[in-house]
């Protein structure tokens, strides 16, 4: 772990006094991002985001970059009660989206996935950013967070891990499509 891993460690501490009930669509905000609730009229920008055929070529939903298939996604987002977007602070302009999903106060985890980011913000400082900030608000509530990554989708695997996400385990989803399971855990 280097020191950046344990710096995201120690600011996504847990307060004793955090409340029980997890807000699935906080606003969050750092110098280079802000991250917001996804609202239906942000359709317009998220999809010209997301027409990029390339940023889905690992994905097991290759087809996403279609306008059809996109707004299957985008409208199971804006059903989720948990999809968020991210703004790059200095252009205001989206760049891309994330969700909070499966909540188990019992297990104390929850799931963030369904990440995409415009290719001009890869290269892992936007990623790092946005996963930090949601870490931080999930850590207030719980102990693990899951993210569930396609098996060939090694862009995705290499950002996790770079993150501080273990490889767990795999399962099938309801529709026979395997994920990796990673987790991270808040000490």
């Amino acid at each position: 772990m280097d020191n950046n891993d344990k710096t995201m460690k120690q600011f996504c501490g847990r307060s004793d006094d955090a409340e029980k009930n997890f807000n699935f669509q906080p606003h969050l905000k750092s110098e280079l991002i802000e991250i917001r609730p996804l609202k239906e009229d942000d359709f317009t920008e998220l999809y010209a985001v997301a027409s990029d055929p390339f940023i889905w070529k690992q994905h097991p939903q290759k087809n996403r970059y279609k306008e059809d298939e996109f707004r299957i996604f985008f409208r199971d987002a804006l059903n989720s009660k948990g999809a968020l977007v991210v703004i790059d602070n200095k252009t205001n302009r989206l760049i891309g989206s994330s969700r909070y999903h499966d909540y188990k106060e019992e297990r104390k985890e929850i799931e963030i996935g369904w990440t995409f980011l415009a290719r001009s913000h890869w290269g892992g400082t936007y990623n790092k950013e946005l996963k930090r900030l949601m870490l931080a608000h999930a850590f207030k509530f719980v102990d693990t967070a899951i993210f569930l990554v396609g098996p060939n989708n090694f862009r995705s695997q290499r950002a996790v891990e770079k993150i501080g996400g273990v490889l767990s385990g795999e399962r099938q989803d309801a529709n026979g499509l395997k994920s990796l399971i990673y987790r991270i855990k808040n000490t």
